[in-house]
């Protein structure tokens, strides 16, 4: 066993609690591993669109595409984080044997609250909002989010909170559960609460054989059951949808919940059948919440949600639209729209050997006004990933890429071979990399390869966020619309447009369209 098994994990103190323990387990059965603590998605290298993938948890997203990625062998999650569907290429390779289901009341002083009329209790959770609700209607429910440590922190700060419910498992990893602590064993957890799932890729059969090794069958079973129930239900974290399987004495027992917002309305689900005839259980039981007013509830839950509406200066597709949350409502329409200009074939006659291209579109203008032979570039120097990917598949090969025009012109400066460049290039352009490389005595021929023209539209004004995709996008939509809304943009140099206007900008990790989406949902939700 000499391969090591590199194990990607959160870094916050209870995920790498849980990762600590599946490598432990792992290196007591003899494997060699390493813990990988993955902060952001970094740098992103796919072939695909991540709504291609069905990478979609927000929880989760980050560990699928280091794997996806090969950066990691395995990852380790919280089960009730993870998406009831995983990505294309990523499998279940375990679950480890199930910790405290309980959500557990973490209160100060006493206890004597429960009886009064009047009480705080603190949950970001609507499941658990609900459930407290619906038994002490008369309580008030305050927002708390972060991890368990800070979620702990703000309760201690805020002295007319009488106290805030958290997963009992949680608590219990990390030793911080305080003696004033109860177990509530009235509230049905959330699906496949206090399980630790490992997740890798299908065709790495030596970690999913590592990992089949710590599966714990029963666990398996009971959130396997909870989870299709979610499944069935069409639940996320944003819907109140508890569900708890076990099993004892050869039977599995299942009971299931659903709830409005505000606890007024429950629906309540149990359900016993013998092992090995328990695969219709979770159906069964989603089907009955469902014909007894569920699907109605259902519909209440998504419609009782604000919509916050956002703007698109590029034509969404349906996939990218579905990956934004249900709360947002989203309209799109191309601001800016390209033709493709005839390029002289004596252009090519010249011996060109330093050819900059810092667009999709200028790779386009090439390859319908030339064929590939006549494509025979010594020196081609690129902008974005997707631009050199294009340009290595219809071209040749890339000579060096970066990020922004700005960090190309700079490692031209210092690495060229001459002093002079042919820049393929939009009749709308940034001034930037032209500019830097003239005043370094480097010669620019730019050859207009398309043209770009606004196309902008009047946003109404219940918008409260634009996406953006290029400087060019920023200009076309200003030319139409005041800048008094929130700015999300694919990248630093649109940032760098948006922020001579508008006053709130906000900048996706990575430079795809998916990752602008991503931003807007982790602001708005």
């Amino acid at each position: 066993m000499s391969e090591i098994i590199r194990i990607g994990t959160r870094d916050s103190e209870l995920a790498l609690w849980q990762a600590k323990t599946v490598q432990q387990q792992l290196e007591n059965l003899g494997y060699k591993t390493e813990l990988v603590p993955v902060k952001s998605t970094g740098d992103l290298v796919l072939d695909k669109p991540l709504y291609e993938l069905g990478i979609t948890g927000i929880f989760t997203r980050t560990l699928d595409i280091a794997m996806l990625n090969e950066d990691i062998d395995i990852a380790v999650h919280s089960l009730k984080d993870v998406p009831t569907i995983l990505p294309k290429g990523i499998i279940q390779a375990a679950v480890i044997k199930r910790g405290n289901i309980n959500d557990t009341l973490v209160f100060k002083n006493n206890e004597e609250f429960l009886s009064q009329k009047e009480a705080i209790i603190a949950t970001g959770s609507l499941r658990r909002r609900a459930q407290w609700l619906n038994r002490f209607p008369t309580h008030t429910i305050v927002d708390l989010r972060g991890n368990v440590n800070s979620r702990m922190q703000k309760l201690k700060d805020n002295d007319d909170w009488n106290g805030a419910i958290f997963a009992a498992a949680g608590l219990g990893r990390i030793g911080i559960r305080p003696e004033e602590a109860i177990n509530l064993d009235w509230m049905i957890p959330a699906p496949a609460q206090g399980a630790v799932m490992i997740t890798s890729l299908k065709e790495n059969e030596y970690a999913v054989n590592a990992c089949a090794e710590l599966n714990d069958e029963e666990t398996e079973i009971c959130t396997t059951i909870e989870r299709e129930f979610l499944n069935r239900l069409e639940g996320g974290c944003t819907a109140p949808i508890g569900a708890l399987a076990k099993i004892k004495n050869e039977e599995v027992s299942f009971k299931g919940v659903l709830l409005s917002r505000d606890g007024s309305k429950k629906i309540e689900v149990t359900r016993v059948e013998k092992l090995g005839s328990h695969h219709t259980i979770a159906k069964f039981c989603a089907d009955y919440v469902i014909e007894r007013g569920g699907k109605r509830l259902m519909d209440e839950l998504l419609r009782s949600e604000k919509q916050t509406m956002v703007y698109s200066t590029k034509t969404l597709t349906e996939d990218q639209r579905h990956l934004l949350n249900h709360k947002i409502s989203v309209k799109s329409a191309d601001f800016i729209k390209v033709s493709i200009n005839r390029i002289p074939k004596t252009i090519l006659k010249s011996n060109l050997k330093n050819i900059i291209i810092t667009s999709k579109n200028a790779v386009e203008s090439l390859i319908t006004n030339f064929s590939a032979e006549e494509l025979q570039f010594n020196s081609i120097y690129c902008v974005g990933r997707r631009t050199k990917k294009l340009i290595e598949q219809k071209i040749g090969s890339v000579t060096h890429s970066e990020n922004n025009a700005k960090n190309l012109a700079n490692y031209l400066v210092d690495y060229i071979e001459g002093t002079e460049v042919t820049y393929f290039c939009s009749n709308l352009r940034l001034d930037e990399l032209p500019k830097i490389l003239e005043e370094n005595n480097i010669t620019v021929n730019e050859v207009e390869a398309y043209q770009t023209v606004y196309s902008s539209i009047k946003v109404d004004d219940s918008t409260e966020g634009v996406m953006f995709y290029s400087p060019s996008t920023v200009e076309s939509y200003i030319s139409q619309n005041k800048p008094k809304k929130i700015a999300f943009c694919i990248g630093e140099t649109t940032a760098k447009e948006a922020k001579k206007h508008f006053k709130d900008v906000r900048t996706a990790k990575v430079p795809t369209v998916e990752s602008v989406i991503e931003l807007v949902n982790e602001y708005y939700v």
